[in-house]
């Protein structure tokens, strides 16, 4: 879980999981379950946190029925495909979700 001080330090990367929202015409729904993910795997080093929040709005996608290509959410957060690809199914095993095999 996070504290409320995490989304006001967090904002930035809220915001820019908005606009992505915005972009690939995803719902609120896959919007907040991409922030909650997020929140509660942000990295200390800013650098990773671009990564994270990609990976987040991607397994969000995916949580709700809304999936999008890997290279679309990349683009639309500005990451690779790589770091979307390597990273999702640690945000879903993170959140208790058991990711597919394939």
């Amino acid at each position: 879980m996070y504290r409320a001080s995490d989304h006001v330090a967090n904002e930035e990367w809220i915001d820019r999981i908005d606009e992505a929202c915005a972009t690939l015409d995803l719902g609120d729904d896959v919007r907040s379950t991409a922030v909650d993910l997020f929140l509660s795997n942000v990295p200390d080093a800013d650098r990773s946190k671009a990564t994270v929040a990609a990976a987040s709005l991607y397994a969000a996608a995916l949580i709700r029925g809304q999936e999008r290509p890997q290279s679309a959410v990349a683009d639309a957060m500005s990451v690779t495909r790589l770091s979307v690809h390597t990273h999702w199914k640690d945000v879903l095993e993170e959140a208790g979700f058991t990711p597919p095999s394939w």
